[in-house]
């Protein structure tokens, strides 16, 4: 049954995909309010599927604070990357580069202010996504990003990737720790399984601590339920 239901979920999703990309394009037109509905309503859409015909719920403990802080998520599955456009009010995501760059989705969400990342870039990555961020505090948004990079098996806690704490520094924002456990019922593969995803919303952690403190207390949070 699971399967079937996954079969189904991407038989809708991505064929809904294209028509809200298509939608938001052209909403695009219009500034960005109008595109920022058309994504909200991916998004909504996307959540829809997941709970209703994949049977997955999600269980919040704490509430992320709207305006311009950075929120850093674990990251085990695709499932958390859109979600967190639902958590998050309007936030500006900063995502790998290789996503940003697809046809038709890429320039959607460069439209939205996704944040693109190229590891291979270097400084000049870090230089873009300090400057995109920049631009996200003047406009009152908040920055989601996932620090360890990639996703991660549950049970795994790699270290954060330098580039948050680059950006933490750079950005001046306090940060809002969020750990979840996704992978349990969104593992990577075609089959996803009905449950329950818990997501925990850490402490929010002040600006202008050492690199070496906040990338601890950071690593603690995202993987308070790790254990």
């Amino acid at each position: 049954m699971a399967a079937l239901r996954s079969l189904l979920y991407f038989l809708i999703f991505y064929p809904g995909t294209v028509l809200y990309c298509v939608a938001a394009l052209i909403a695009a037109r219009f500034g960005p309010g109008p595109i920022r509905r058309v994504i909200h309503g991916w998004a909504s859409f996307h959540h829809f599927l997941v709970t209703h015909l994949l049977g997955i719920r999600f269980e919040m403990d704490g509430v992320i604070p709207d305006g311009p802080v950075l929120v850093a998520f674990k990251h085990q599955a695709m499932v958390e990357t859109i979600e967190t456009l639902l958590l998050v009010k309007t936030p500006v995501v900063v995502m790998k580069q290789q996503y940003v760059s697809t046809p038709l989705l890429g320039p959607t969400m460069r439209s939205f202010g996704v944040i693109g990342v190229d590891r291979e870039a270097g400084a000049s990555a870090l230089r873009e996504m300090m400057q995109r961020g920049k631009q996200a505090i003047a406009e009152g948004r908040p920055v989601v990003i996932f620090p360890e990079g990639t996703r991660v098996p549950v049970g795994e806690t790699p270290e954060l990737r330098p580039g948050f704490a680059g950006l933490y520094r750079a950005l001046g924002l306090s940060v809002v720790p969020v750990a979840h456990d996704s992978g349990k019922v969104w593992p990577k593969g075609f089959v996803k399984y009905p449950g329950v995803i818990r997501l925990k919303v850490g402490d929010t952690i002040p600006a202008g601590l050492k690199r070496g403190e906040i990338e601890e207390r950071v690593h603690r949070a995202i993987n308070a339920l790790e254990a």
